[in-house]
């Protein structure tokens, strides 16, 4: 982690500076809306995984499995989210690389890393998963944040805010399902309580740098969708994989 944001120098007079477009960079709402627009068909909470995981019809193997798959992301996304941070800042968008470096600094010990909280989930889990590697679509979905972030800031900030859009809502749906239909405590729950309260800054912070960066929101919405695809597809094979024989709702 990169923890002293450069100083951008003041442009001279009438001049436009690297985060300085005039009256004509697009203002927050327009991003937020290429964004909303790019998670037509891909809203998941709306996918059969999550409405299983709501109504406490997945197997505790499903939720083990599921586990192993999402840790793949939450490993890389410091990785992520400093190649954002790094280039912001080599590139003299110092306030932009500021908001995306709060989200880093989060992830990173806020309240204690992400990474620790995500494992204390997955061993309060009451099955056991099939497989201990990440399957065909959590690596497309890493592969997917891995390229976006070496195409640059605005498109790995884009792919970034199709999920944290989402999340806060995700995640408070999780916690809820996982205290009700399965039992567990709130140090099982607490990677999911943080984040549904947390990355409503999160996603509030990256589109504010989108706008910072005066991105077109024709592109944004473009890297948004890859990103919008790539979790969608975790979901489908998780779905695709469930257990024909399952016995779904004897979680108790």
């Amino acid at each position: 982690m990169t923890s002293d944001c450069s100083i951008t120098p003041m442009a001279p007079a009438g001049t436009a500076g690297p985060e300085d477009h005039g009256t004509t960079r697009p203002d927050h709402a327009v991003f937020a809306a290429a964004v909303a627009r790019s998670l037509e068909g891909r809203a998941l909470l709306t996918h059969p995984f999550y409405r299983r995981w709501e109504a406490g019809q997945l197997s505790q193997g499903e939720l083990a499995e599921y586990a192993v798959q999402y840790r793949a992301f939450e490993a890389a996304l410091p990785a992520v989210l400093t190649s954002v941070v790094e280039r912001l800042q080599a590139e003299g968008h110092a306030k932009a690389a500021e908001l995306v470096e709060r989200n880093l600094t989060d992830e990173l010990g806020r309240p204690e890393p992400h990474l620790d909280l995500f494992d204390r989930f997955a061993e309060a889990l009451p099955g056991d998963a099939v497989t201990s590697r990440p399957g065909p679509a959590a690596t497309a979905l890493v592969d997917t944040y891995l390229e976006l972030a070496h195409e640059g800031p605005i498109a790995a900030l884009a792919g970034l805010a199709a999920y944290e859009a989402q999340a806060s809502a995700i995640a408070a749906s999780k916690a809820d399902g996982l205290r009700r239909w399965y039992g567990m405590d709130a140090a099982g729950t607490a990677f999911w309580d943080v984040h549904a309260t947390m990355d409503a800054d999160h996603g509030d912070w990256t589109v504010g740098a989108l706008a910072l960066l005066g991105a077109e929101p024709a592109s944004v919405g473009v890297s948004a969708r890859r990103g919008a695809d790539a979790w969608w597809a975790l979901l489908d094979e998780r779905e695709a994989e469930a257990p024909v024989s399952a016995e779904l709702g004897a979680h108790h």
